[in-house]
């Protein structure tokens, strides 16, 4: 039986213009930061997005969230448009938690006043009663109403994190997205924030969309992954699918970059040759070209589009254009 879709990104791009000289005659260019994707999380799931530094990872966030407004595409809440819901109403079922725990704080709040900021938007609660929803909060993340009337600069970087996880389940969402939430945290503090994430989701029910570029991690919190080059996704599958049977050539080539615990083990390290191309000048066709050992002459024409592959799998590349690859 399939799952309830709750949130849907159709054919959505971003692109920013860039700032022409005066009386230049040059036509005006852009960076193509998402470039048309598409992608669904389903209620109760955690879905990953990984890629390169620059690929789009973080623009994607900023677009489900209504930061930014989209140059195409639409973004879809339980079958609704941002437009039609509010971004009021819908921010108060969708949070978020940032990359930096030191500046998404505001150094100058007291730890309450952070974590009820949420309560004061949304909702006619007292302040008796707002702190009544605060504790529990408080508890489910490990701390005590103690700090209430702290500072953030009191805390340590995990300690601050958990503070930006408890305002963001404040006001109760379904949804959550995590920007790399763990990427400025020490290694030994990563562990205890993931065992969090992945607590609450199953308590809780929540549905997360978790952006990183550390496989490993996205691994272990998350049931489907995404892959992004460019400002594309060139392919979605369950995390286990995806770890056994790597289908596009720059996934193939992210996987073998993960490190194997076991030093008995070799595995093949795939090395990509040449840059990561420009999202101002980025190449025709398929973005991936100029740097794909299996580059053909099609690929140069047009992107390839997400082909279902079975076992939910999904890959944009033309060598499985008819359905196995060549």
């Amino acid at each position: 039986m399939s799952r309830e879709v709750l949130l849907e990104v159709t054919k959505v791009k971003k692109h920013f213009p860039i700032k022409k000289k005066m009386f230049s005659k040059q036509p005006q260019k852009w960076v193509k930061a998402v470039d048309d994707i598409s992608f669904e999380i389903h209620k109760g799931e955690a879905l990953g997005l990984i890629g390169e530094s620059g690929c789009g990872k973080s623009t994607v966030a900023r677009l489900i969230m209504g930061l930014y407004t989209p140059t195409a595409g639409s973004v879809y809440y339980k079958g609704q448009t941002l437009d039609e819901i509010g971004l009021k109403k819908f921010r108060s079922q969708v949070s978020m938690v940032f990359q930096d725990p030191y500046s998404s704080l505001d150094p100058r709040m007291s730890v309450q006043r952070i974590i009820e900021e949420p309560l004061r938007v949304h909702t006619k609660l007292s302040a008796r009663e707002r702190r009544n929803v605060l504790v529990p909060i408080l508890e489910r993340i490990g701390m005590t109403q103690e700090v209430l009337s702290k500072y953030p600069g009191e805390f340590s970087g995990g300690q601050r994190q958990r503070i930006g996880i408890a305002r963001a389940l404040v006001t109760n969402p379904e949804l959550i997205i995590c920007d790399e939430p763990v990427s400025a945290l020490d290694v030994s503090v990563q562990s205890s924030v993931l065992n969090l994430l992945k607590e609450m989701q199953k308590s809780l029910g929540l549905s997360y969309l978790f952006i990183s570029h550390d496989i490993s991690v996205v691994k272990h919190i998350c049931d489907r992954i995404a892959v992004m080059y460019l400002g594309h996704i060139v392919e979605i599958a369950d995390k286990n699918e995806l770890f056994k049977n790597t289908m596009h050539p720059y996934a193939r080539a992210l996987m073998s970059a993960v490190p194997i615990p076991d030093p008995t083990q070799n595995r093949e390290r795939i090395l990509l040759q040449g840059e990561l191309p420009s999202p101002i000048d980025s190449p025709s066709g398929c973005p991936f070209r100029t740097r794909c050992p299996h580059a053909m002459p099609v690929c140069t024409e047009r992107m390839p589009e997400l082909q279902h592959m079975g076992n939910n799998h999904l890959v944009a590349c033309y060598l499985y254009q008819d359905g196995g690859e060549k």
